[in-house]
């Protein structure tokens, strides 16, 4: 990590309060209101400080979930790309998302000039973790991925984190304010690194990164989600 600048991205002090909001406050709700199986861990054992986390996306949960499967080590500095139309329209709002994710504003609009960039964070060795879907998905399915975090990983020269998130979806659906009764079974799975091979197109190595997530739902499925399975292509 970069001792060039200091601030609330890279600061050891706001990594700390982090850890006790991220792990002392958040995860314990999150895994006390679902059954979590995190399978995959071993792909992160070589993983160095800079990497882009891809996933797919379809649920609150989803970030949470991520961000407390992950080792400390892995997980301090990580930067989480949030919409900024939603997450840094209210003051409030925008605090507990820097506070719990180290969040930096997306604007998925494009009238707005970012004043924090996920290229200028990852160029200073910031972790990132991006849904390439732009936005949850209505269904549970995997959408399209837009090129944007392939491109950040190719140019940067920094490994890609594959991560399927199972049964989210079902446990906490889009338009829900809260995770359904129950405990019901989610899973973060972790894939292999992936980096772009030389000359590789955006288009295509950000196709092969879907590709990648949504094998590790298909094969996992059965195993995170039991007697509820029959949801299994629903990731």
């Amino acid at each position: 990590m970069s001792a060039t600048m200091r601030d609330r991205f890279t600061s050891r002090s706001h990594a700390a309060a982090r850890f006790v909001a991220q792990r002392g406050l958040l995860k314990p709700v999150v895994w006390g209101v679902t059954s979590v199986t995190v399978l995959g861990c071993e792909h992160l054992a070589n993983v160095e400080d800079t990497y882009v986390v891809v996933a797919n996306h379809t649920s609150h949960l989803d970030t949470p979930l991520i961000m407390g499967a992950l080792p400390r080590r892995l997980a301090r500095y990580l930067a989480v790309g949030a919409a900024a139309d939603y997450f840094f329209d209210v003051w409030r709002r925008r605090g507990l998302t820097a506070l719990f994710f180290n969040a930096f504003p997306v604007d998925r609009t494009g009238a707005n000039a970012r004043r924090v960039s996920a290229r200028a964070l990852l160029n200073r060795g910031v972790p990132l973790l991006i849904f390439p879907e732009g936005t949850r998905s209505r269904d549970g399915s995997l959408g399209a991925f837009k090129p944007g975090a392939a491109a950040l990983a190719s140019s940067a020269e920094v490994p890609v984190l594959p991560v399927a998130v199972i049964g989210a979806h079902a446990a906490h659906p889009r338009g829900s304010n809260w995770p359904k009764p129950g405990r019901l079974p989610v899973g973060v799975v972790f894939g292999e690194p992936l980096t772009a091979f030389p000359g590789e197109p955006v288009s295509e190595f950000s196709e092969r990164i879907r590709s990648a997530i949504a094998t590790l739902a298909e094969e996992n499925s059965d195993r995170i989600l039991g007697a509820h399975a029959t949801s299994r292509r629903h990731i």
